[in-house]
Order: C-alpha cells, then sequence, then structure tokens
C-alpha cells in the first residue's frame, strides 16, 4: 500500500467525508424547529469526524495524531447517538448513514493502531 501524501488520500478520511455528506442529505428532512438543535448538532459532529482526521494527519508527532483521531472516534459516537435518535423521532431514515458510520469505526481503529505499532 503506498504511503499518503495527504489526508484526502486516506480511506477513513473518505469514509468520512461520504458520513458528512449523508448526514447533511438526510438532515434536510428534520422539522424546522430542528434546525438549531439535533440538525446543527448532528451536523456538527459529523463535520467534526473527517476535520480531526485531517488535523491528526497533518500532525508531526505520532502522540498527536492519535490524541485528533481519538477526538475523531468521539464524534463518530456522538453522532451515532444523534441519528439514531433521529430515527427515534422518525424524522428520517438513517441507516445510510449508520452503516457508513459503522465502516469508519474499525478503519479509524486500524490508523490509530498502526501509529501505535
Amino acid at each position: 500500500m503506498d504511503k499518503a501524501k495527504t489526508y484526502r488520500d486516506l480511506k477513513v478520511w473518505q469514509l468520512a467525508h461520504e458520513f458528512v455528506m449523508e448526514v447533511y442529505r438526510i438532515a434536510k428532512f428534520f422539522p424546522d424547529d430542528e434546525k438549531f438543535g439535533l440538525s446543527s448538532q448532528l451536523k456538527r459532529s459529523a463535520v467534526s469526524i473527517p476535520s480531526n482526521i485531517a488535523e491528526g494527519f497533518s500532525r508531526w508527532r505520532n502522540q498527536d495524531k492519535i490524541k485528533f483521531y481519538n477526538i475523531a472516534e468521539a464524534s463518530l459516537a456522538e453522532a451515532d447517538y444523534q441519528l439514531f435518535l433521529a430515527g427515534e423521532l422518525k424524522y428520517a431514515d438513517p441507516a445510510q448513514a449508520l452503516t457508513l458510520a459503522q465502516k469508519i469505526k474499525p478503519s479509524l481503529a486500524r490508523l490509530i493502531n498502526s501509529i501505535r505499532a
């Protein structure tokens, strides 16, 4: 496997970006009164995932890289719950976004473990 030259070369970042696009797509269906509530919070947590992957990639020290990748993991957990809640409230069908989230989680873990090794 070739070494990534930019964060955009990372498969986990590509998945996370796809996840953000899906979150924005389904958030359009949320009720108007959620514009500054769940919709906003979900979008922020989703955007935080690829953003922290990008920031971690740019760090020189492995400890710093892991810190930002861990933040991405935490944001993923937050977004996962918010999608679950949106489904429970019947605002949208989060199935596709949840499937993407399940792909991101092990990819992030592999990235972190590769740095620790």
